[in-house]
């Protein structure tokens, strides 16, 4: 059933209100309000000004940034939130089977679907003392990315398959070097190792449908965290195995029930996770680069999303 009011938080940038307009009324939807993103407010101003304006429904039509700021918004409200992925990742569309490619397929999602609660994580970045808070909805980290494993070719996906990953991988062993990683989970020992990446996530597919963290849900109330250390070829085609087979094709056809970690793979879980690196690293959320830091700490907020 439509809601009583629709609000559109659009990123001129990526669509344009008219096509929005169009696709709307072929939904079925003629009444709505609409709320412009910036470059200086990627989504969270406009998302305030559709909860002021009463809207039940805030429809976020951009890429993950606009996502990721109406959540933080929309977050422990009632107001529920839909998607039409109009981004290089839409990572968190993915992750919750969202129509990729049709604005109007999405719209018929957001109009017609049910919501359910899922959880939203929520990063604490020290920035030289000064403390800065974000949210995110899909994952945090650094290092090797989705971003870089989705750089296969997908002319080479097609005839080699999986063994195409290779090739992104290759390209991103050069890049990667081992940082001093201090790390605490739950409030535990203080753990030391290497890592070149570390990433915490809600959710865990990414481009390709490669599923980075095998045991991530949207809803489950908790954190995953994956860390790498592998530096060789031969370590490197051991991760590969797990991501590709062990944690993914394998898990598909009724294998291993946990994520299967390696020597140089690890997979945790946890509410709370607190990370401090010894040198500056690239920091990214959802996907954005938003400069380096040393320490982080990322927790979950259990359910106060409801999404279509």
């Amino acid at each position: 059933m439509t809601p009583a009011r629709i609000g559109i938080v659009f990123n001129p940038s990526k669509i344009e209100r008219e096509q929005l307009e169009k696709s709307l009324a072929a939904v079925g939807v003629t009444d709505a309000s609409w709320f412009e993103t910036t470059p200086d407010d990627p989504g969270q101003g406009p998302a305030r000004a559709a909860l002021a304006d009463g809207c039940t429904l805030v429809i976020a039509a951009g890429g993950d940034g606009t996502v990721r700021a109406v959540a933080e918004v929309l977050a422990g409200t009632d107001t529920e939130l839909a998607i039409v992925p109009q981004g290089t990742g839409n990572l968190l569309a993915r992750n919750l089977g969202v129509p990729l490619g049709s604005v109007k397929a999405a719209l018929t999602r957001a109009v017609e679907a049910s919501a359910r609660q899922i959880d939203l994580g929520w990063v604490d970045i020290d920035r030289d003392g000064a403390i800065e808070t974000h949210g995110f909805v899909v994952m945090v980290g650094f290092g090797l990315d989705a971003h870089m494993l989705a750089e296969t070719s997908d002319d080479l996906k097609k005839r080699a398959g999986w063994l195409a990953y290779v090739e992104a991988m290759g390209r991103a062993i050069s890049a990667t070097e081992l940082v001093g990683v201090t790390a605490v989970v739950d409030g535990g020992e203080a753990v030391e190792a290497s890592a070149h990446t570390v990433l915490i996530g809600n959710c865990g597919t990414i481009q390709g449908g490669i599923t980075l963290l095998p045991d991530a849900a949207p809803d489950d109330g908790t954190l995953d965290l994956l860390a790498v250390s592998a530096t060789g070829m031969l370590e490197w085609a051991a991760n590969l195995k797990a991501v590709v087979w062990d944690n993914g094709l394998r898990r598909v056809f009724g294998g291993a029930d946990d994520a299967v970690s390696t020597e140089t793979m690890r997979h945790v879980q946890a509410t709370r996770i607190e990370i401090t690196l010894a040198e500056p690293r690239a920091f990214e959320i959802d996907g954005e680069e938003i400069g380096e830091v040393t320490r982080f700490t990322a927790r979950i907020d259990p359910g106060v999303l409801r999404v279509r």
